[in-house]
């Protein structure tokens, strides 16, 4: 072959290997847990939290302002991370599943790493599951309780079984570590945390069963080294792979490292957010030292916002964990669900971008989808729109999304329309509000039995427009009901 040809060859060979390459990009999705917008530095100038590597991954990719998780509780929201559907579709109504809860995912659903093992990748989950588990029981007709389950078999139902080639998480209901269906060392040991203090450890989690030597804080570093481990194997074999990265933190029980303690200007809650921070940074050091980033498409965002310590936090140590918004986890109110999403992929995604389009957690299944070429199915991810373009900074004349439901802890509802906001309810919080809170962000009281707020003139909810605006509302009421009584909220 002459040299002319032979070059020509080679060099289609390479392009075409790089389309290949950039057609199944690596995924790596951090979902942090309890983490307020403003919690971020990169988000909120006046945070007693510094996150340089959030930060830095901002600045190297883009910065969505506008973001909001599909619940103001976990379950739900890992639901709809993983289906692309909202949870009130399900049996879950309200509230979360508990440690003994068997799984909701259903069986026939088409799930994320569904979807991306189906196109070949690898797929890995890590950490918090929450969407419940089948262990073998020593009496069938016993309850599902570490006392009565036989640790020494393999788990009936696990992460394996929505989609996932490899998960290392907790064998929860008891404090253990699992590896795929096996627990590492059986839970043998009475759960003691009584010499911690509440407010660290929450008021749930003195009970039950752990292995023996299980602290809190070897969490987070078991969960990035098996990461990194995972990614490492991964680029090595030339495989393309999809990370869910999903640590307990900042939620309770805020254990930081003894390295962590003291480097923030906001207590244990703070350290435990820097220690977050860093555990984000090795995964991403670990994508350059298998040198894999280039090809990586890295998300980072939270389940929902803050807890209710975050009002201590704003007495205590002046910190808005909602960036001065009103409300906090479980909420209607913009502090419930306003998350914080950043996202990083060399060539596609421009440095240093910023976004204010108004987007979901549950729109990342049909996003994925367009990435890699695959085509969703009607009866699948009913509550995902594509944020692509989004994503890509593509100038656009309206917006992706139709509009937007919440949904809160207690399974009540609001919509979001662009500026608009309707919450079905005569108020949108599910917790008590400090009235100290309330004072300081200017909130009126009314008597109106739903809520009202333009978000672009109003932010911070403090003005129920219901009676000024009634049109608005009664137009985004009957638009929440159709989604409601429908199937999907997506567009066909």
């Amino acid at each position: 072959m002459p040299k002319m040809f032979l070059y020509l060859f080679i060099t289609l060979l390479h392009f075409s290997g790089t389309l290949a390459a950039a057609s199944q990009p690596n995924i790596v999705l951090i979902l942090a847990d309890d983490l307020g917008f403003g919690d971020l530095s990169c988000n909120n100038p006046q945070s007693q939290i510094q996150t340089p590597v959030l930060d830095q991954l901002a600045n190297e990719g883009i910065n969505f302002v506008d973001a909001h998780s599909p619940s103001g509780v976990c379950t739900p929201t890992r639901y709809g991370v993983l289906t692309g559907r909202y949870c009130w579709r399900t049996r879950l109504k309200r509230g979360v599943l508990s440690g003994r809860s068997e799984p909701l995912i259903e069986p026939d659903r088409l799930t994320l790493p569904a979807m991306l093992k189906e196109v070949g990748y690898q797929t890995g989950q890590f950490g918090k599951w929450h969407l419940g588990r089948l262990w073998p029981l020593k009496n069938p007709q016993g309850k599902i309780e570490p006392l009565n389950i036989d640790w020494s078999k393999p788990a009936l139902y696990c992460p394996l079984d929505a989609g996932f080639t490899y998960t290392f998480g907790l064998a929860r209901p008891a404090w253990a570590f699992m590896e795929n269906r096996h627990v590492l060392i059986e839970p043998t040991e009475p759960f003691d945390r009584t010499h911690i203090p509440p407010h660290i450890i929450g008021p749930n989690n003195n009970q039950g069963f752990q292995q023996p030597g299980f602290t809190f804080e070897q969490m987070i570093p078991a969960w990035v080294k098996k990461t990194s481990a995972f990614i490492q194997r991964n680029a090595r074999a030339r495989k393309p792979f999809f990370v869910y990265f999903a640590p307990i933190c900042p939620h309770r029980p805020i254990n930081p490292n003894q390295e962590f303690q003291g480097k923030s200007g906001c207590g244990v809650f703070g350290d435990f957010v820097i220690e977050l921070d860093t555990a984000v940074g090795s995964i991403l050091d670990q994508l350059n030292r298998s040198g894999v980033a280039e090809n990586t498409l890295v998300i980072f965002t939270a389940d929902n916002g803050a807890e209710t310590n975050t009002y201590g936090h704003i007495e205590t140590y002046d910190h808005w964990s909602s960036a001065g918004r009103r409300g906090c986890k479980r909420d209607l109110y913009e502090g419930g669900h306003r998350v914080p999403f950043i996202a990083r992929w060399p060539g596609q995604i421009a440095p240093g971008s910023v976004s204010d389009e108004i987007i979901c957690l549950t729109d990342l299944m049909a996003t994925v989808a367009a990435i890699v070429g695959y085509d969703l199915l009607p009866e699948a991810a009913e509550d995902s729109y594509n944020i692509l373009p989004a994503l890509c900074s593509e100038k656009r004349a309206s917006p992706i999304r139709e509009a937007t439901v919440h949904h809160s802890a207690h399974g009540r509802f609001a919509i979001r329309q662009g500026d608009w906001v309707y919450i079905n309810a005569p108020t949108g919080a599910d917790n008590r509000e400090p009235q100290s809170v309330l004072d300081a962000l200017g909130v009126k009281p009314h008597n109106h039995a739903a809520e009202l707020f333009n978000l672009r003139t109003d932010p911070n909810q403090t003005t129920n427009r219901i009676t000024t605006n009634a049109e608005k509302a009664k137009a985004l009421k009957a638009l929440l009901e159709r989604y409601r009584t429908g199937n999907s909220s997506r567009p066909r």
